[in-house]
């Protein structure tokens, strides 16, 4: 997949003039090597230069690992540490970082006299001074350990830092405005600025200029053949393959011609009323595509959806997709195939469904034929490039970030899965089992105004995703309470 972030973390490790610096040094070099012993050492940079004990130290540690082309940061701390020019380093380092320190290793032969670190009570000091400071951090849920714990702390710490990395570089580009009638996925876009993250806001007839622009293309033919031979046997319309590639190329050239400073990007498209008449086709299948080549495309200019693809792809390095949350599962499938096999109850299952955005590779089957829910409005000739299938089995998370109405931001993850289900229904879609999805849906989803598109993750990514999420600042961060635990709004004398 392209689009995505490569991270490189520069181990600094620090240490407070009073304590013996080779406690640092030692404990820096036996922590590199047991992260090079489990995980890929290209993962992590030692910044050999120093130990961090002064604000001189800190610039030339700074200065050491931006050389060596680190773009994330891990401040060590090898004993107590110095809370001011470790601090600093944070400040000044143009990147995501973390810190972590050492555990207490041996009690044997003064090893708890001459070689303590005190850097369980250094984290403290700290964690107080980057919030004097304004400084973001990740700070593991038990950030001290040995040195092969700590190595474990930096592996878990790569999915969270291409994510900040990856928003901080960002640019969301749409086509719009949205649909009529269709407010749920509107949202300020104050706090994208506040992420880092760029817009171009751009009409759809700008669009609709480039697109036939890219008519007689040199190479629609060979992104017509890939198409044929990804649908094979589902290549259920290929009278408009010529068209979709010629759309592809005007998204991808313009992804290219527009990205500008910013080294990653996602599209929030327009999809109808009149793309379908205008264009002749539905955006769909392309917009599959895309978000195969890791370049995630919403519907119907749903920003704060592209922007929640983008940060799931970038954690998962894997195809997401964007979803509705849709429909209940009718009680003759769930009796038939769900009950009794599956510990879910019929609230907690759903089916999440779009018209077919879904990349191909995520589906356990797929059609290239037209839209239903448009063609009962429209030419059914004007309503083609719709991926269709049933989502392939398997783990899920489902989670969106979203700006609020009032200008802030708030969030929800919920991990699950598809169930291997036949679905008996068009679209791309699946039937989605999570644990007391019900009240969850209720009390979450609803009463804090989430739009219906949610984006999926395949895998159980939910870690991650919260530590983006509280990186961000994002404080309300809502989840699949279990049974027992109420929610704020939840009536306790049900």
């Amino acid at each position: 997949m392209k689009n995505m972030p490569e991270m490189k973390v520069g181990i600094v490790a620090v240490s407070r003039d009073c304590f013996p610096e080779s406690l640092s040094v030692t404990r820096r070099q036996n922590l590199v090597k047991a992260y090079a012993a489990k995980y890929d050492a290209k993962d992590i940079y030692e910044c050999p230069i120093c130990i961090v004990e002064s604000e001189i130290h800190m610039e030339q540690a700074l200065e050491d690992i931006k050389k060596a082309g680190c773009n994330a940061l891990c401040v060590y701390l090898g004993n107590f540490g110095p809370e001011i020019s470790e601090t600093m380093l944070a400040k000044y380092f143009d990147g995501p970082k973390m810190f972590v320190a050492a555990a207490e290793e041996s009690s044997a032969d003064g090893g708890l006299v001459q070689g303590r670190g005190d850097a369980y009570c250094g984290m403290l000091n700290a964690s107080y001074n980057l919030k004097l400071r304004n400084v973001k951090a990740y700070i593991p849920e038990y950030p001290v350990g040995t040195a092969e714990e700590c190595a474990d702390m930096i592996h878990e710490f790569l999915p969270v830092a291409r994510a900040i990395y990856g928003l901080n570089n960002l640019k969301i580009i749409s086509f719009g405005p949205r649909p009529t009638n269709f407010l749920a996925c509107n949202a300020p876009i104050k706090q994208l600025y506040n992420m880092g993250v760029e817009i171009e806001e751009n009409s759809e007839l700008d669009l609709f200029e480039s697109f036939n622009k890219h008519a007689g293309d040199e190479r629609i033919p060979e992104v017509v053949k890939s198409m044929e031979e990804e649908l094979g046997t589902g290549n259920k319309k290929p009278e408009i393959l010529t068209k979709l590639a010629q759309y592809e190329l005007t998204l991808l050239d313009w992804v290219e011609a527009h990205k500008g400073s910013r080294k990653f990007v996602a599209i929030a498209g327009k999809c109808w009323p009149a793309f379908q008449t205008q264009f002749g086709f539905v955006p769909c299948y392309v917009n599959s595509r895309l978000t195969a080549m890791g370049i995630p495309v919403s519907c119907e200019v749903d920003i704060y959806g592209a922007l929640s693809e983008f940060i799931g792809s970038v954690i998962s390095e894997d195809v997401v997709t964007l979803l509705d949350i849709n429909n209940s599962v009718p009680a003759d499938i769930y009796k038939g195939d769900i009950e009794g096999k599956f510990d879910y109850t019929q609230k907690d299952t759903f089916m999440g469904f779009h018209c077919g955005n879904t990349a191909s590779c995520k589906l356990s089957f797929h059609e290239m034929k037209n839209q239903m829910i448009m063609a009962r409005s429209l030419p059914e000739e004007v309503t083609n490039g719709t991926l269709e299938g049933d989502i392939v089995p398997g783990e899920i998370t489902f989670y969106r970030l979203q700006g609020t109405a009032e200008g802030g931001i708030r969030a929800y993850i919920a991990q699950g899965e598809v169930l291997p289900v036949a679905t008996r229904s068009f679209g791309a879609i699946g039937i989605f089992a999570i644990s007391e999805m019900g009240r969850f849906y209720r009390h979450v989803l609803i009463e804090k105004n989430f739009p219906h598109h949610g984006a999926v993750a395949f895998g159980h990514y939910g870690k991650a995703i919260f530590e983006v999420f509280k990186y961000l600042g994002v404080e309300d961060i809502g989840f699949n309470q279990p049974k027992g635990m109420l929610y704020k709004t939840e009536n306790p004398f049900m």
